[in-house]
């Protein structure tokens, strides 16, 4: 039985907690990471969101830099492409999962026609056939491209959703569960293939738990993976629905696996993991990427870290507060300053082309944080070194900073 007493928790405890959670109050290694490591990472966030933008790095591989340091790309390529691993779904967006959660989330594939959108659930509906033929051509030809279909493009100039039939179909296939992302090209192109001939034997023997069961269980991932959460940030993990998500948490309170809280200024009632990490203090340095599990959520970041997000990929130019491909700069335990960054592969340089620091925060001391950690970044993605444009209230500093000697700092 779930303890009757309710908890208080500081903000700031809640925020360590957060954080330890996510993987920032360990250190990082010291020597060479390898597939235990990220596995690690893996395991302990359970969602690594993919996302297609390359203006800095594709964003899978950011999570991982973030918690470990440089590493070296083509060791994620490897692990990412064992099936036995992870295997690639929709969770909270297109993601890398365990494949341990592949039957906690096959009640999803199987109402693919309620949880799809868009042209996917028209073309099952309206070309059947079509579906078909498209599954005979990758079961008689195994592995197959979008590319491979050579459909035309509809004219939707401008829309990054701009499939052909052919895709459209392929991602239903995906969606459904029929098929599955054997391997991606050079460009990042999903390959498909028949799940039976993808992912391990023992994975797709596993019964398939009831939906109830399912959510139980990615409630319960989403609960240690966030460390303390609100009902709302514990069924965002996995885009559950509200009413199954709360059942699940109300399930999994009454057999004491999640204890409740009130954490000082949420305003709203929170659940602990009884297993969480409640760490005295947290010294991490890191750059985020705008997919980061611990920050993709953004009502969770403002009562987290009192940091209002938002990304402006989409905004007009001319509208734009912090810029274009913004990540924020953890120190410590708070979020002190965000930079919009790119990777200028032709010039070899990673370009900070703007650079603003949080209200009250110590700007020198900031300032020379983020340039060890820029520089890591630039070394991690081969570029020469790091220029600063003189846009944001950090950017003299951080010029600054970056023109002394390195300091060594890993």
């Amino acid at each position: 039985m779930a303890l009757s007493v309710v908890d208080r928790l500081p903000a700031a405890l809640a925020r360590r907690i957060a954080l330890a959670a996510q993987g920032f109050a360990d250190p990082r290694p010291a020597g060479v990471v390898d597939s235990r490591q990220l596995r690690r990472v893996t395991d302990r966030l359970a969602v690594v969101q993919i996302d297609s933008v390359n203006v800095l790095s594709r964003s899978h591989y950011l999570p991982f830099l973030s918690r470990l340091g440089a590493y070296r790309r083509t060791a994620l390529d490897d692990f990412t492409a064992r099936r036995h691993e992870v295997f690639e779904f929709w969770a909270h967006e297109a993601s890398y999962l365990p494949v341990r959660l592949h039957p906690h989330l096959r009640w999803r594939m199987a109402a693919a026609e309620e949880h799809a959108w868009g042209s996917m659930v028209r073309i099952q509906r309206e070309r059947p056939g079509y579906i078909a033929e498209v599954l005979d051509r990758v079961r008689e030809a195994g592995p197959t491209k979008a590319s491979d279909l050579a459909e035309p493009r509809p004219d939707r100039p401008g829309s990054m959703w701009n499939w052909h039939a052919g895709k459209v179909a392929l991602e239903w296939l995906f969606y459904t569960g029929v098929l599955t992302t054997r391997a991606r090209t050079t460009s990042f192109e999903r390959v498909y293939d028949l799940t039976e001939r993808v992912l391990p034997a023992a994975v797709l023997q596993t019964p398939t738990p009831e939906p109830a069961a399912a959510v139980r269980e990615l409630v319960r991932t989403a609960a240690r993976a966030l460390g303390v959460a609100t009902e709302r940030d514990l069924r965002d993990y996995f885009r559950l629905r509200p009413e199954p998500a709360r059942r699940a948490v109300a399930e999994l309170a009454e057999a004491g696996e999640l204890l409740p809280v009130e954490v000082a200024g949420w305003g709203a009632p929170a659940w602990l993991d009884p297993a969480a990490r409640r760490p005295r203090w947290v010294r991490a340095r890191a750059l985020l990427s705008p997919f980061d599990s611990l920050v993709w959520e953004r009502p969770r970041v403002e009562r987290l870290f009192g940091f209002r997000y938002r990304l402006e990929i989409y905004t007009p130019a001319a509208q734009r507060v912090h810029g274009y491909y913004v990540l924020p700069f953890l120190l410590g335990d708070r979020l002190v300053a965000r930079v919009d960054l790119k990777a200028d592969r032709q010039a070899g340089v990673l370009r900070v082309q703007a650079a603003h620091a949080e209200d009250g925060v110590d700007r020198a001391e900031v300032a020379d944080a983020l340039a060890a950690e820029l520089r890591l970044v630039a070394g991690w993605l081969e570029l020469d070194g790091v220029t600063v444009a003189e846009r944001g209230d950090l950017a003299a500093d951080l010029a600054r900073a970056l023109a002394s000697p390195a300091t060594g700092v890993a």
